[in-house]
């Protein structure tokens, strides 16, 4: 039995990189975002997702790329997980593409580094790699339950905005 899976695919730098799209709540054009002093470099900022305030987080940053100049369109790839949204901004988006499991080849041995902790394997396209992420990776230590008691300014200590 062939079981297929629809990643959400996406562009970062000159990276394709693709997210399981039920995990994936929403594309968001760029959305007006307000930067949090204080916060984790990864964090490009807070987004209001109507009524709901998100972490928004530089997937560029979070997954240690090289600096890049994102452009100023970029959209965003809302998550949705069980300690609520996290939309990540990437440089483009691409295609939901079906593809085998079975067809998901596991990491080299030698990837190593902060990408290799996030990355579930790797799928040959016929013209390039689709570098499939663990949704759950990402935003792992965004959540509030991962936070520590701190005095200084974070993004996990803020309130959030009710429904």
């Amino acid at each position: 039995m062939i079981i297929l899976r629809q990643l959400c695919t996406f562009l970062v730098g000159e990276h394709l990189f693709g997210l399981d799209i039920e995990r994936v709540q929403e594309i968001l054009l760029p959305p007006p975002l307000t930067r949090v002093p204080g916060a984790p470099p990864e964090v490009a900022g807070l987004l209001n997702l109507r009524g709901q305030i998100v972490p928004a987080i530089d997937l560029r940053r979070r997954l240690e790329l090289p600096a890049g100049a994102a452009p100023s369109d970029a959209p965003h790839v809302v998550l949705r997980g069980d300690d609520g949204a996290v939309s990540l901004r990437v440089d483009a988006i691409g295609d939901i593409l079906p593809l085998e499991d079975a067809a998901l080849a596991p990491l080299p041995d030698n990837l190593r580094g902060a990408l290799r902790t996030m990355l579930l394997g790797v799928h040959a396209l016929p013209d390039r790699l689709l570098l499939v992420l663990s949704a759950d990776a990402v935003v792992d230590g965004l959540a509030p339950a991962a936070a520590t008691p701190s005095p200084s300014p974070s993004i996990l200590a803020l309130p959030q905005e009710s429904r």
